[in-house]
């Protein structure tokens, strides 16, 4: 089974992805388990956990003083702008495992020291959105450390999920039985594909400008997030094999800054 590890949606500030697009391109693409990890954001697992077509991890980017870290089978949202070890203990209390995420970004990362000199649960090994020298650095560093090692693509919109992911027992049923995989010492195989270099160009100078936009002050997530507000997955929603008449049910959720749903017609 493929986990993609680190996923956004239309929650997180810079997400464009659906509830229906985040499940219709993961199961065209064979994704069986995904980790949504919004920026500061809770509110998609619920409307997600109770989709039969895909396993969904509750989880959280979390934006600590120092960078990015992954909050993985948390039950609460985590609050922003604490200190690392903050943040880890915030992580811990909320039933999760904290995870550094890529380590090596230079305007969002932890940095090679802060990750070697907290006690993380793992650390992020690959990342879709990372250049490929980064990411061989952030595996040789996971190895190092010694800890579980994840890999996700880091997408903010559907064609890049599954552009990164870890691979589980095809046995694995449950968001929990997934986390305990993931967090043991059991073998795994991390595939990734890198941001080429005019897509880091791009992504880089995009996020300068947004970042001198705003004042040169760090991403701020609105205090309520409207435009995903969907109704939450139920029984009409299952597999079309499941049922041939319920084919053309969809989920249409709106994401914020869009006044229409955002679709996406599988993978091209």
């Amino acid at each position: 089974m493929k986990a993609d590890l680190h996923v956004h949606t239309c929650f997180s500030k810079d997400g464009k992805t659906t509830m229906e697009q985040l499940v219709e391109t993961a199961v065209a693409k064979g994704i069986g388990c995904i980790a949504v990890t919004d920026h500061n954001e809770f509110l998609a697992y619920e409307q997600l956990k109770d989709n039969p077509q895909v396993i969904i991890i509750p989880a959280e980017e979390v934006s600590s003083k120092e960078g990015h870290i992954v909050a993985l089978g948390i039950d609460r949202q985590i609050p922003r702008g604490l200190s690392i070890q903050e943040t880890i203990d915030r992580i811990h209390e909320a039933g999760g495992y904290a995870i550094a995420a890529h380590p090596y970004r230079w305007w969002s990362g932890l940095g090679e020291k802060n990750t070697l000199a907290y006690d993380f649960d793992g650390t992020e090994g690959k990342n879709g959105r990372s250049v490929r020298r980064d990411n061989r650095r952030s595996m040789k560093l996971a190895k190092q450390i010694g800890k579980p090692i994840t890999a996700g693509s880091d997408a903010h919109a559907p064609p890049r999920i599954g552009d990164s992911y870890i691979v589980m027992p095809d046995t694995i049923s449950t968001w929990q039985e997934a986390v305990a995989f993931i967090m043991s010492d059991a073998p795994r195989e991390v595939v990734s594909g890198d941001r080429g270099v005019l897509r880091t160009l791009k992504y880089g100078f995009k996020s300068i400008f947004e970042w001198m936009f705003r004042g040169f002050r760090k991403m701020r997530i609105p205090d309520i997030v409207q435009g995903c507000r969907g109704r939450p997955w139920n029984d009409a929603l299952a597999p079309a094999s499941a049922d041939p008449s319920l084919s053309s049910t969809r989920l249409s959720v709106r994401c914020p800054r869009s006044t229409s749903s955002r679709r996406w017609r599988g993978p091209r």
